[in-house]
């Protein structure tokens, strides 16, 4: 491998956050799924109208005419504000056109749905200074809304040049890859036979043509055949290639003689022959910048000639596993359970083309945690559990020691909801994961993904969805992620084990539903995420 260009800087100009428009399409088209939706055309000034073209709308069938009008079971119920019917228009937002990215999303702090029994929810309120060793929240972000925000935090890293080889497998295009000559660059064979001149019979002559010669054959005249190999450049003069089985040769006083066999027709000109620059000509854009670089990506580049390639560096990630319960070996017992995060974040991270430096057992302890995050030269940190606002949760007076800056604390997400984005002073992220199993899968779902695919140029996986087998149960007011498995039909069947503590669910899981609030019923069309993402495979860089 060649040594890495210097510095791990952002890349020039189009690498800044936002400019994808793959994934502004998709996390728009997520928030179309599960945000409020008008039930009529014209049905004022806050109607939420989807783009006929976003890939999600289109798959959710948000995009048609008849889509505002969808079964009233269907329409995701929200949060009124104060003093507002549960079935009144919202009042217009004031902070709509705000930069989410450039200032902490401001929202109620609470999830607790109106009913008889509860007070009216508060109307946004201002963000007050955190008080040492207390936990202020910035506000609870909509789900679609913390990824948005989780994206455009990050710029692009800057690049390196890998030999072609596994080391590069996961990593990204950093430039377009283009054609260095045209391929095929010379005229071929397809099939072993014989190259043959003008209409048959053909008087064959000379020693076959093998693939690799460097010598090149004498050129046919009409009427003349030669053996030729599979691969092997063609005799100039060529009109066609007659394979093998489809050819017999008959020896004569004059000569060897071939003909086409019975019943097949004689070959076409061009038959069989693999033509110059017929995948490409030189100067050709085969990839575009931000491929991800996968074995056939390799294999084309090369084909193509190339022995190196120009990638976008993996983001370093340091990994902080916090918790006195925590053990990493044996039963749990005593109180004590097993760390399943320790194990399964390195992994899932890779996945997601980070660079994982190290991955640390911290106690519960706040000056421990203040340490590990200021000595972290990563270009991520992520750290598990102490994210609330319990006796040992640390997370938030350290960030507050620091001077980090919360982009997102707290998410309107179910399982997952206590989870952080901040930045800090060195520039570097900071992601708090909630210490519950299912709940850091979704964190990672929900921030770790975004911020790592921008930071690495990774493109934005392909959204699809599919309608559930069985009605789920959605939270009032937040989104829900439920893992799924897809039968023959390519419906997607809800699992029972689905708590924030449990991974059984999860393991067996073919996706991540997303469920809008109010829930969703038997034939619903559902949004799904890509578990399979966060698999150990050639795209994890190990």
């Amino acid at each position: 491998m060649s040594g890495p260009h210097p510095g791990r800087t952002p890349s020039g100009a189009g690498a800044g956050a936002g400019t994808d428009a793959d994934d502004r399409a998709l996390d728009d088209a997520l928030a179309l799924a599960n945000e409020p939706r008008r039930a009529a055309a014209g049905g004022g000034g806050n109607a939420v109208r989807p783009d006929r073209n976003d890939p999600l709308a289109v798959a959710l069938g948000l995009g048609r005419e008849d889509a505002d009008a969808r079964p009233p079971h269907t329409e995701p119920r929200t949060r009124p504000q104060a003093g507002q019917a549960p079935d009144a228009d919202p009042a217009p937002d004031p902070d709509a056109n705000r930069d989410p990215a450039a200032e902490p999303y401001r929202a109620d702090t609470t999830t607790t749905p109106p009913g008889p029994s509860a007070p009216a929810q508060p109307t946004r309120q201002p963000v007050q200074p955190p008080l040492p060793h207390t936990h202020s929240p910035v506000g609870t972000v909509p789900w679609a809304e913390a990824r948005r925000i989780a994206r455009r935090v990050g710029r692009r890293l800057g690049t390196e040049v890998h030999d072609l080889g596994e080391d590069a497998l996961g990593m990204t295009l950093a430039g377009p890859l283009t054609a260095l000559t045209d391929l095929p660059s010379f005229d071929s064979s397809a099939m072993d036979g014989w190259a043959v001149a003008g209409p048959g019979p053909w008087r064959l002559r000379g020693h076959a043509v093998l693939a690799g010669q460097q010598r090149p054959a004498e050129p046919l005249h009409g009427g003349h055949a030669i053996a030729i190999a599979t691969g092997a450049a063609v005799p100039t003069g060529t009109t066609a290639v007659l394979r093998s089985e489809h050819g017999w040769t008959q020896r004569r006083t004059d000569g060897e003689w071939l003909q086409v066999r019975s019943p097949h027709p004689a070959p076409t000109p061009g038959q069989e022959v693999r033509a110059r620059g017929q995948e490409c000509r030189g100067g050709d854009e085969l990839l575009p910048a931000g491929t991800l670089v996968t074995p056939a990506v390799l294999g084309l580049a090369a084909a193509a000639g190339y022995d190196e390639l120009t990638v976008t560096v993996r983001p370093r990630v340091d990994v902080l596993v916090l918790g006195d319960e925590l053990l990493d070996h044996g039963l749990p017992r005593s109180g004590r359970v097993r760390d399943a995060l320790g194990p399964m974040l390195p992994s899932s991270l890779r996945a997601l083309g980070a660079e994982v430096t190290s991955v640390r057992r911290l106690v519960d302890d706040e000056e421990a945690l203040r340490r590990a995050v200021s000595d972290s030269t990563a270009d991520v940190i992520v750290t598990t559990g102490g994210t609330a606002g319990g006796p040992v949760d640390h997370l938030h007076p350290v960030l507050a020691r620091i001077g980090a800056k919360l982009l997102v604390d707290g998410v309107a997400v179910r399982p997952g909801h206590p989870m952080v984005l901040a930045e800090l002073p060195s520039g570097t992220h900071l992601i708090g994961l909630p210490g519950n199993p299912l709940a850091a899968v979704s964190g990672v779902l929900t921030l770790a993904a975004p911020l790592l695919r921008t930071l690495a140029g990774r493109p934005a996986p392909a959204p699809y969805a599919a309608p559930l087998t069985a009605d789920v149960t959605g939270h009032p007011v937040d989104t829900r992620l439920v893992p799924v498995v897809f039968d023959d039909d390519s419906a997607a069947r809800p699992l029972r084990f689905s708590g924030p503590a449990m991974l059984r669910g999860l393991a067996e899981a073919d996706g991540m539903a997303v469920i809008p609030p109010g829930g969703a019923r038997a034939g619903d069309d559902t949004a799904v995420l890509d578990t399979g993402a966060l698999a150990l495979a050639w795209g994890s860089g190990t």
